[in-house]
C-alpha cells in the first residue's frame, strides 16, 4: 500500500514521535534539529535500532544500517522520511 507524501513538519512529528520513551516530553522538546541524537539521549545500540525500527515501520519502508550514519540528527532523519513518503 502506498502511503501520502509527508510535509517537513509532518516527518519531523514522525521521527519525534519515534523518539518517545527515549526520553520525557520537555526533553525531547528541547531536542534541536541538528543534534545528535544517540548523544544527547545516550541511546544504546538497542534502542537506536527500536528507533530506526519504528522509524520503518511509521514510513512502509525498510531503512538499511548503511544509512546510519548519514541520519543522525532530527534534520537528517526528517529528510529521509520525507524522501521514502514521496
Amino acid at each position: 500500500m502506498n502511503r501520502p507524501a509527508v510535509s517537513g513538519p509532518q516527518a519531523e512529528e514522525i521521527v519525534r514521535a519515534a523518539l518517545r520513551g527515549f526520553a520525557d516530553e520537555p526533553r525531547l522538546r528541547e531536542l534541536g534539529p541538528d543534534d545528535a541524537l544517540r548523544d544527547v539521549l545516550e541511546l544504546d545500540s538497542i534502542d537506536y535500532l527500536t528507533f530506526v525500527e519504528r522509524i520503518s515501520a511509521a514510513v512502509g519502508a525498510r531503512i538499511d544500517e548503511d544509512d546510519y550514519p548519514a541520519v543522525a540528527t532530527i534534520r537528517s532523519w526528517s529528510d529521509l522520511v520525507t524522501r521514502l513518503r514521496m
